[in-house]
């Protein structure tokens, strides 16, 4: 502890004294950050609080792909069944036809009619030699790094690929078809979803497999002559996509889906 003497103590408390009396100086103000924070600090508080009351308790980012994954297979299973309850009425309509068939003449003429064409309307199986073409998306590489100058669009199979071989077996005389194993008119839509094929209202995932029936030269040079296909030829030497065409004896399932136009006109 210091000591001091009398005096130096009253002269200390005279110097508070004076400086107590004196006017003080203006403040300065405070710097923008210093009202800036607590501004900050209670709008972040009140997303907070709105976030939890919006959540109530689960997770508004959460992945959703399971979601739309069971949403798919939901659809697929009722799709499916409703294919099975169509079948059952196509079978039910045509039992009761064939027995109005035997006594009824104008009946039975319609019926030998549509059944002479069942045949080049696709409504039964054909079987003979054809050509077998596979497209199949790019083998991922082990590391999963892309190709130098490649996007993951260059290493799957897209909508035109599928039309540019059938097309192109079309016009090279195919006499039937079929995509997947499913038979394919001239009403046929070929349509892709991502890298999977929507035909008929079902998906399917590559390797996409397409069979025609016909005269395998003709059919092997029309494709050979087609600038889309030789476009996907070019990828596949490229980024390494999968096509094949195979000839061989093949099989074309019959026509099993509705035959209903939504539109249609007549030629003039």
């Amino acid at each position: 502890m210091e000591y001091t003497s009398g005096a130096a103590s009253w002269q200390k408390v005279l110097r508070r004294a004076v400086a107590g009396l004196l006017p003080r100086r203006p403040r300065q103000r405070r710097p923008g950050w210093s009202i800036g924070v607590p501004l900050i600090a209670a709008a972040a508080g009140l997303l907070f609080t709105t976030t939890a009351t919006t959540a109530g308790g689960t997770a508004l980012r959460e992945d959703r792909r399971p979601q739309l994954t069971q949403l798919i297979e939901d659809r697929r299973v009722q799709v499916a069944a409703s294919e099975r309850r169509a079948a059952q009425l196509r079978a039910e309509v045509e039992e009761e036809t064939a027995t109005l068939a035997d006594s009824d003449g104008p009946i039975r003429e319609q019926r030998d009619r549509a059944a002479a064409s069942r045949q080049d309307a696709g409504f039964t199986a054909l079987t003979g030699t054809g050509v077998t073409v596979e497209l199949n998306d790019a083998v991922r590489r082990a590391d999963q790094e892309l190709p130098d100058g490649a996007t993951n669009d260059d290493l799957v199979v897209h909508q035109q690929d599928v039309q540019a071989v059938v097309n192109a077996l079309w016009a090279g005389g195919a006499e039937a078809m079929s995509i997947m194993n499913v038979r394919v008119l001239a009403t046929s839509a070929v349509r892709c979803v991502g890298n999977t094929l929507l035909l008929h209202g079902r998906v399917y995932s590559p390797p996409f497999k397409i069979v025609a029936i016909g005269d395998p030269a003709a059919l092997r040079q029309a494709l050979a002559a087609s600038e889309g296909v030789q476009m996907f030829k070019g990828a596949v030497n490229d980024f390494q996509l999968g096509y094949r065409e195979t000839v061989s004896t093949v099989t074309v399932p019959a026509f099993e889906d509705s035959t209903a136009l939504r539109s249609a006109t007549v030629p003039r």
